[in-house]
């Protein structure tokens, strides 16, 4: 087998296709998150802490004039909301895995030796 078509039977995998999906996926998402924190968890929750210290945006918070702790910060909030949503969804997921799993089972068929030692049994019973 050449490199190549060794090369595109391992990129066409469904676990690589998935991945890729799951990479565009998460910056779309992390994108999402960056726009919560920065346009509406910092104006609602963080303004007057800002206003106070005369800032526009938590990513402004400086310490020595170099040290942008208010980076870290965001960067903080955002991975706190990523995982509990991340969280919310798999007890979710979970849930509804749960349900299908409750739902009984059929008891398995008796097998063809099974109903012949019935039978046996029956039978001696019977004359027993």
């Amino acid at each position: 087998m050449g490199m190549v078509s060794e090369f595109k039977q391992f990129a066409m995998k469904g676990n690589v296709v998935d991945l890729a999906v799951g990479v565009i996926i998460g910056a779309a998402f992390g994108k999402i998150v960056s726009s919560l924190v920065d346009d509406v968890i910092t104006p609602l929750i963080l303004k007057p802490l800002l206003e106070a210290a005369h800032l526009n945006k938590l990513e402004d918070l400086t310490m020595f004039g170099t040290v942008k702790y208010g980076v870290f910060i965001s960067a903080v909030l955002n991975f706190i909301i990523v995982a509990f949503v991340l969280f919310l969804l798999i007890k979710g997921i979970n849930r509804m895995k749960k349900k299908e799993e409750e739902a009984p089972a059929a008891p398995p068929a008796p097998t063809t030796s099974e109903k012949l030692l019935a039978e046996i049994r029956d039978e001696l019973k019977r004359k027993g």
